[in-house]
């Protein structure tokens, strides 16, 4: 199991960003997808998730209106599209991977971690 996480830069206040999370070695019908993000000298908190089973989806109250997310079970890929970005945003984004219905934005219910990509919105 592999998740590889892309999409990060920099971006001004307002900009837009798209994080892309490529899943391998297995299918994403079976497992749920989370969005997970570290700033400097802060905790790890989710972001988004979306289940396996029927897509539900769910968003931190920070990113509510501005963030969203989608897969592509095509591509094997889970999206992060987020607009409206603020400096607040900027952070280390992971993908997280967890196996069975449902979701959760709780960090230690996820197994499979990808590697992060850079978020930096300036002000």
């Amino acid at each position: 199991v592999q998740l590889q996480a892309s999409g990060g830069g920099l971006v001004q206040t307002g900009g837009s960003l798209r994080l892309s999370c490529a899943a391998s070695g297995f299918t994403l019908d079976y497992y749920a997808i989370a969005w997970f993000r570290q700033a400097p000298g802060k905790e790890r908190e989710g972001v988004s998730c979306i289940s396996s089973s029927d897509r539900t989806t769910y968003y931190a109250d920070a990113v509510k209106g501005r963030f969203t997310i989608s897969g592509d079970n095509a591509k094997n890929t889970v999206y992060l599209q987020m607009n409206s970005l603020k400096p607040e945003d900027t952070a280390v984004y992971y993908c997280a991977a967890m196996f069975g219905v449902g979701y959760s934005n709780t960090a230690s219910a996820y197994p499979y971690w990808g590697q992060g990509t850079l978020v930096t919105v300036s002000s």
